[in-house]
């Protein structure tokens, strides 16, 4: 996905460096313990996040800073340890090929221009990973890119013959020991001696990150009704972590099991404000045309719409406005409410005649202005003010004269299923650890401390802030090497506390975060 950041407060950022700024090296091996843990062979299930992915992409880079490989590094200092293998990309450009065919964008970098950074689409060089090319496992990072938590379990997901039409992952056909083999499966054969796992993100974030086109499937446990951006049932996601954690633990081994965040907290969701829509931007640049573009709006949208819905009851949906104020907010959709398309059309049609009348009920009869509670995605904020396909003037601006749509805002209604299935999540995976005997880390805790002062090391504090905060990459929800390193230590205190080892934690300041460069799209 492309990320031109219009209208976003980017003008100010510093440069940050992506090399290590700090050593602290490691005491003597002898001096810590694997307790009672056996790290000999630790295997790393799960999604995105553990497989390494940043920047909108996977890279070799970002693979090498995966927190399990972060982590198995430090198992090697306390324990004597196989090697662990990950199921590397051929580059750092980060797209996928498919027989020669470019399937996936990619990674983001950050360019810099006449108008301030700004994240685009590194084009330094071509991407050479073609999934055709079948990779010979195991592999011990079996964390695969898009996963679901019964994806996971769901045999055929490695089959190539399956990626044109949606049935399988382009990622983990890879390295997938069969067509039919399951990511479990694969992880089980190995034996681990120690496993953790990371599952359920992409349960909830499919929905929250595309504005909640999908459906909530709670009270559905058929997932073969589920489309991709549905939320899933949490008695479904309860039966299918329950089945993957009896599994993994097999034969007596150890693990830990990460909680999910609260994923309308990441920039992602947090960044673009609900109203940005100010007197320069309205008048392209300048304040005098941007009063008068206001003015015009009142007079000729804004204020009959206002006058119409206050006349059917719902004035407050949409008010004139400001000329005085520093911002005003986007005109959006919001299926939740009462359509009033009909009363509108009936409004309109003495003045506008009965086929624009009926255009004009159609577009507003849901529409609203943009409130604080309300979270505009980050890749929103590239079509704000650009008109939407084959819609006319005046209404050809969107989120101004043209509602932003279900796919580019998520309501409050939207939000409250992320949390509710978030929190169903993760009381089942507590519970499970609790009952397993596993270490659980908390991975929640660990973004919302991120998100309200950071984690202090000894050159800085690492925060969620975009860019600047060294914790998220460019694509605004996963992580840099340095946010993989805050979650290695997080995981590390977990199994330390859990299995009494002494295992070292890492410094955050040795790990770089975002990548410089003007070789873009």
């Amino acid at each position: 996905m492309k990320k031109y950041l219009k209208f976003l407060p980017l003008l100010a950022l510093g440069f940050v460096s992506c090399e290590p700024e700090l050593d602290n090296p490691i005491d003597e091996a002898g001096f810590y313990t694997n307790g009672e843990a056996d790290f000999t062979n630790y295997v790393a299930l799960g999604n995105s996040l553990t497989a390494g992915y940043a920047d909108d992409a996977l890279y070799i880079t970002g693979q090498e800073n995966s927190y399990p490989n972060i982590m198995a590094q430090q198992f090697s200092l306390v324990q004597e340890t196989g090697a662990f293998t990950q199921p590397l990309m051929a580059d750092n450009a980060g797209g996928l090929l498919m027989g020669g065919n470019q399937i996936t964008d990619n990674r983001l970098v950050l360019a810099v221009g006449a108008s301030g950074p700004f994240p685009k689409i590194y084009a330094g060089m071509a991407p050479t990973t073609d999934i055709t090319n079948h990779l010979s496992g195991p592999f011990n990072n079996m964390g695969v890119s898009g996963a679901k938590s019964f994806y996971l379990v769901t045999p055929g997901y490695g089959n190539l013959a399956g990626v044109k039409v949606g049935t399988a992952n382009p990622y983990f056909t890879r390295f997938a020991s069969s067509p039919q083999a399951t990511i479990l499966d694969d992880a089980v054969a190995q034996n681990p001696t120690f496993f953790s796992l990371q599952a359920g993100e992409n349960d909830v974030m499919n929905y929250a990150t595309t504005g909640g086109i999908g459906v909530d499937q709670t009270g559905n446990t058929d997932v073969t009704t589920y489309g991709y951006h549905d939320i899933t049932d949490p008695q479904v996601f309860k039966s299918t972590y329950s089945n993957i954690v009896s599994k993994m633990v097999g034969k007596g081994a150890g693990g830990v099991l990460l909680s999910i965040p609260d994923l309308t907290s990441v920039p992602f969701l947090t960044l673009v404000p609900f109203n940005p829509l100010t007197k320069l931007s309205l008048g392209s640049g300048d304040e005098a045309t941007g009063i008068a573009t206001i003015n015009a709006l009142n007079a000729q949208l804004y204020g009959p719409l206002n006058a119409a819905l206050t006349a059917f009851g719902a004035g407050e949906r949409i008010n004139l406005l400001s000329t005085t104020a520093s911002s005003n907010p986007l005109l959006i959709k919001d299926e939740s409410l009462t359509d009033l398309s009909a009363q509108l059309t009936a409004a309109f049609t003495p003045s506008l005649g009965v086929e624009k009348a009926t255009f004009y009920g159609s577009v507003f009869g849901q529409a609203r202005q943009a409130k604080a509670t309300d979270l505009v995605l980050l890749t929103t904020s590239s079509i704000i003010g650009t008109a939407p396909a084959g819609i006319p003037a005046p209404l050809d601006k969107f989120g101004i004269t043209y509602p932003l749509q279900d796919e580019h805002v998520l309501i409050q209604s939207e939000i409250q299923a992320v949390a509710v299935a978030t929190a169903s999540y993760n009381a089942t995976i507590k519970d499970l650890a609790q009952e397993y005997g596993l270490a659980f880390a908390d991975f929640n805790a660990l973004m919302a401390q991120l998100g309200n002062g950071g984690i202090p090391y000894d050159a800085g504090t690492l925060t969620s802030e975009f860019v600047t905060g060294g914790a998220v990459s460019l694509d605004a929800f996963h992580g840099t090497p340095r946010g993989y390193a805050a979650m290695a230590n997080l995981i590390l205190d977990a199994v330390n506390q859990k299995y009494n080892s002494t295992v070292p934690k890492v410094n955050i300041g040795d790990y770089g975060t975002v990548t410089l460069s003007n070789e873009v799209e």
